[in-house]
């Protein structure tokens, strides 16, 4: 399962890393010490030397060609083996997987003519096989490495925004509390790390050729802790597993456990194969920044991984199993409640990271794995924001402590508006009490004249009376 997820990973750094624009023009490709995969290059040449080893022991293994005819002789043509053929026939077989531009699902070909020779390219008169099938979707495959490696980093960046939404949420609401939202924080934490650092290494390693050609500790650092968070965002899905196996089926719904084991599974029993691979990385196998999959060393830690993996599938089912029979033996009237407790384990699918134990392997056809990719990708990237959407915001307590504070804020707020309305009257009534009309006050009472004009009393009351309005 992991190593077909970081096969197709690698496939898609290196070929990021040979055509991302504005790096390649930094590396002098004429001083052959300089090449950027040139560790991968050596790998690739170290395979078909292997390969070629293993044809010329099968050619020699392998019977005499005993039909009657003419045919052609069992060949290496410097990347595959080809038994013997009859003459007038056009054999097959997958394309090799040397180079990171060769597709293994589609055909090469050779064909033996009816003179019992192998093919001759007219050009070269040299023996040909055909490879260009090999290669006939590179540029779409170019094209969809790309979607997949924005899909990556969009959709980690969606994950953090909304899991860190969600732990402001459940960190906000002391009424959420209990030890099952404490183990959705733990997981939601682990999800935010892995995603950053995910995010990081896709945008500051995969793409700079320069770095990857240092080979600086700081690469092989970023790379333990990535491995490292992987690691404990699946031992928080299996401590998830666990809580929830031993509520429902161990302790039939008691809800006080001991979470000190949890944090030690979760957060500390990573840490043991991580070291343990880098340490045998450093020794053994210790390729630039460690992004080479070709190595069985990367089995210490996703052979855990596979093992918490396996446990929650058991514990899942073992759960359905438990409510399905509570569900059938109950009477109605506590019928929806364990329907609803069914309905909500099945959704502890993406939370468990089951479909990485159902879909394990990536199909052969080449529509069938570019769809495998994509929902793939989906299920992998966007499972942080899959899960704060399950586990928080379409959570119903989460929903009721929502609309609760929403409806405080409303009521709060419509409470400040009409006192402040009702301040705003009052201080309009006493202005209004202040302001006596001017056809109150006779015109002829207190008049003087002033330069021959006459000013009437009454434009001065006017005038305090709007003053004191102001």
């Amino acid at each position: 399962m992991e190593g077909k997820t970081n096969s197709c990973c690698f496939f898609l750094m290196i070929l990021l890393m040979r055509m991302v624009p504005g790096h390649t023009s930094t590396v002098n490709y004429a001083d052959p010490t300089l090449m950027p995969l040139a560790h991968e290059e050596a790998i690739s040449r170290q395979r078909i030397i292997n390969s070629q080893f293993k044809c010329y022991e099968k050619m020699k293994r392998d019977a005499p060609y005993s039909k009657s005819g003419l045919y052609c002789n069992r060949t290496w043509d410097g990347w595959l083996c080809w038994d013997d053929t009859p003459a007038g026939h056009n054999v097959t077989q997958n394309c090799p997987d040397y180079f990171p531009d060769f597709d293994p699902t589609e055909k090469a070909s050779k064909y033996c003519d009816e003179k019992g020779s192998w093919f001759q390219h007219p050009e070269s008169n040299r023996t040909w096989s055909n490879y260009t099938m090999c290669i006939t979707f590179t540029n779409e495959k170019l094209k969809n490495a790309y979607i997949l490696y924005y899909m990556a980093i969009v959709g980690h960046a969606l994950s953090i925004v909304s899991l860190l939404i969600s732990l402001g949420i459940f960190f906000y609401f002391k009424s959420l509390s209990c030890q099952r939202i404490t183990l959705h924080k733990n997981l939601f934490f682990s999800y935010v790390l892995n995603s950053l650092f995910t995010i990081v290494h896709l945008t500051a390693v995969v793409p700079d050729l320069d770095l990857v050609k240092r080979d600086l500790v700081s690469c092989k650092v970023l790379q333990f802790f990535h491995q490292y968070m992987l690691g404990c965002n699946y031992f928080w899905m299996l401590c998830e597993g666990i809580y929830l196996h031993t509520l429902i089926v161990v302790a039939v719904f008691a809800e006080e456990q001991h979470l000190h084991w949890y944090y030690l599974l979760g957060w500390g029993f990573p840490l043991v194969p991580t070291s343990i691979h880098a340490f045998a990385r450093t020794k053994y196998f210790n390729d630039n920044c460690w992004m080479s999959v070709e190595t069985h060393l990367l089995y210490i830690v996703h052979g855990p991984i596979m093992a918490a993996l396996l446990v929650n599938l058991f514990f899942l089912l073992n759960i359905v199993l438990v409510l399905v029979t509570k569900l059938r033996d109950t009477h109605r009237a506590e019928s929806n409640m364990y329907m609803k407790a069914v309905r909500a384990t099945l959704i502890l699918v993406p939370l468990l990271g089951i479909q990485f134990v159902i879909f394990p392997w990536r199909p052969e056809n080449r529509l069938a794995g570019e769809i495998y990719d994509y929902i793939m990708h989906i299920l992998m990237h966007y499972q942080g924001l899959l899960v704060a959407t399950i586990f928080c915001f379409f959570n119903g307590e989460v929903q009721g402590a929502l609309k609760r504070q929403w409806m405080q804020y409303k009521t709060q707020w419509g409470q400040r508006r009409r006192e402040h309305c009702s301040m705003r009257s009052t201080s309009y009534t006493a202005t209004s009490i202040t302001e006596v009309p001017i056809y109150l006050y006779p015109h002829d009472s207190n008049s003087e004249q002033l330069n021959g004009k006459y000013v009437d009393d009454s434009e001065i009351t006017a005038l305090n009376s709007g003053d004191t309005y102001a």
